[in-house]
């Protein structure tokens, strides 16, 4: 029915990326490696780490989140939350009752073992209970963790019939409710990191009477306005999203799972010389916000490889390829059809960002590719509220930094807990 043609030429870093319906070609993508990442390697060239893996780190890799806190020595709990539209999400907690809980949402592609994953002196989630928070972790919808429903199995394409929009309007609002009700708190601290940040603008935008809950907001690698994406991923989204929008109808894939043809396409972008692990060439969260050499502790990439990506729906996918796309942070784009019908306009509606009334703190990187500081500078004049925003004073900082540089507490981190433990006395 179809073909689906890829053609490598590894010496000039060339990809390409044809699709053939019939006789009739769909279209040709043309892809080459910038200059500054030099000649890229082929994914099965790449040296394998796995033979010297101390077998500590191995055991983390296979440990689901409440498995490694455990094994650290830290108390960990199992909480279910369901939303009102019958999605069963997993909560995991640090818990040290009667303290100030802090709610910690993942980005993208990533799920909250990322909080800890990194161990009690790496880990952010430690960190914030050794400084005596109660530390809540979040899993949205289709991730590793929060993959039940009331009704359809993951199985079901009904299942991942989601983006973030609704991750924003049911999932976050579902675990603060979940949380207050189960400390006792009336507000809570609440960090995001990329999609993290994207969602709590939604939940802002289409329900502001959460803005009361929320003690201060933090946002690491703050995403809404993409218009300077440098993704290669997210940009091919957007750059030809009708003709994926068709290749994923046919062959009816509904969560986000990239072939090998797909992985190797954009390894082409990623990978040069100097990346000696094909465990970064062939993962599609590196792929898509890119990575740091000198902020990666390759040490740990078998922990980072055994939990990420965590999964994420097409749909989800395809809506930050809208994002790119328009320029605008605006709701899912079903075409004008459509769009009448569900939103009655033939555009769909943006988000109110005026109705996000929480303080809110902005922390982004130069290096960033998701998160560029141009657009998180745009976004930060549509919020009301922003009480702080830092650049972080390490040129090379990328997006995977804010929650795994090795130098993260000290870059960044430290500067939040004094911003939150001023907050904190401002509350009394």
């Amino acid at each position: 029915l179809f073909s689906l043609c890829l053609t490598l030429v590894p010496r000039e870093s060339n990809a390409a990326l044809s699709l053939i319906f019939g006789n009739m070609t769909l279209f040709n993508v043309n892809f080459k490696s910038p200059a500054w990442l030099g000649r890229s390697l082929p994914v099965s060239s790449n040296v394998r780490i796995e033979n010297d893996v101390d077998p500590n780190i191995l055991e983390d890799s296979h440990l689901n989140t409440y498995g490694l806190i455990e094994k650290y020595g830290y108390p960990a709990e199992n909480h279910t939350v369901v939303t009102d539209d019958g999605y069963k999400l997993t909560l995991h907690r640090i818990a040290r009752p009667g303290a100030t809980p802090v709610l910690l949402v993942h980005g993208l592609l990533d799920s909250s073992a990322t909080w800890v994953m990194m161990g009690p002196a790496r880990g952010l989630g430690y960190i914030l209970y050794d400084q005596g928070y109660d530390v809540w972790m979040a899993n949205v919808r289709g991730n590793t963790y929060s993959r039940g429903h009331i009704k359809y199995t993951h199985n079901h394409a009904k299942y991942w019939d989601f983006t973030f929009h609704e991750m924003g309007v049911h999932d976050i609002p579902s675990s603060i409710d979940y949380i207050l009700n189960k400390t006792g708190f009336p507000q809570l601290h609440y960090i995001g990191h990329s999609q993290g940040t994207v969602v709590f603008w939604i939940m802002g935008s289409e329900r502001p009477e959460y803005m009361k809950k929320i003690i201060y907001m933090q946002a690491l690698a703050p995403v809404a306005y993409l218009q300077h994406c440098k993704s290669p991923v997210v940009n091919f989204l957007a750059e030809f999203h009708s003709s994926v929008s068709f290749i994923l109808k046919l062959i009816g894939v509904h969560e986000f799972l990239p072939q090998n043809e797909f992985i190797v396409m954009f390894n082409q972008l990623i990978c040069d010389e100097t990346t000696i692990t094909k465990e970064i060439c062939s993962n599609v969260i590196f792929l898509t916000t890119g990575f740091d050499k000198s902020q990666l502790n390759e040490t740990m990439l078998p922990v980072v490889v055994g939990h990420a990506p965590a999964g994420a729906s097409t749909k989800q996918m395809q809506h930050f390829g809208q994002l790119r796309r328009s320029g605008a942070f605006r709701q899912f784009d079903y075409g004008w059809l459509r769009n009448h019908w569900r939103y009655n306009s033939i555009t769909p509606p943006e988000y109110k960002l005026e109705n996000v009334q929480a303080k809110v703190a902005l922390y982004y990187g130069e290096n960033d590719w998701l998160a560029q500081p141009n657009d998180v500078e745009a976004l930060s004049l549509h919020l009301p509220n922003v009480v702080a925003q830092y650049l972080v004073d390490y040129p090379k900082f990328n997006h995977l930094d804010f929650i795994w540089g090795v130098d993260a507490r000290e870059l960044l981190w430290d500067r939040m807990l004094r911003n939150m433990r001023a907050i904190d006395r401002e509350q009394l």
